[in-house]
């Protein structure tokens, strides 16, 4: 992306029976969301898109890790989202490792624990930051959507 990309893009999925939307700023990503149809106002072209597609269809095992993504939730939360972005492609973690994994919070507590449900729930971008490897928790993505991609992955 390049640092003038700005804008919402949308392409249908065949494969999720959904389109997938991006909101994009300043070459960052703001938002993913799977609406039934897209904006009409969204533009088709995007190499974000044409990556998501990629992936999708298994011909790259992609991370999206390079992704940047504006990130414009509380700080507890931001962490715990940066941590599930370091989960690898085809590999599935519980809400407990996350908790484990982010700096500050502890696995034994039920308040970590809800924080990172919560996060997971309120994940702005699902997909880029891959919400669906973590088995036990939340996904801001539709629930169809959610299995389909740990389909993909073979979670």
């Amino acid at each position: 992306m390049d640092a003038d990309d700005a804008g919402i893009y949308a392409r249908d999925s065949e494969y999720l029976d959904r389109s997938i939307q991006l909101g994009v700023a300043s070459s960052k990503v703001l938002r993913v969301t799977f609406p039934e149809s897209p904006d009409a106002d969204a533009a088709t072209d995007h190499p974000l898109l044409d990556r998501i597609d990629d992936y999708l269809t298994g011909v790259e095992e992609e991370d999206f890790a390079d992704v940047q993504v504006a990130l414009t939730v509380p700080t507890d939360q931001r962490k715990v989202l940066e941590s599930v972005r370091d989960v690898p492609y085809g590999e599935s973690v519980t809400v407990a490792a996350i908790a484990r994994m982010t700096p500050s919070l502890n696995d034994d507590d039920e308040e970590a624990l809800t924080l990172v449900r919560t996060a997971l729930a309120e994940n702005p971008a699902p997909l880029v930051i891959p919400d669906h490897r973590v088995s036990d928790g939340p996904s801001a993505a539709p629930p169809a959507v959610e299995q389909r991609l740990r389909s993909i992955e073979g979670l």
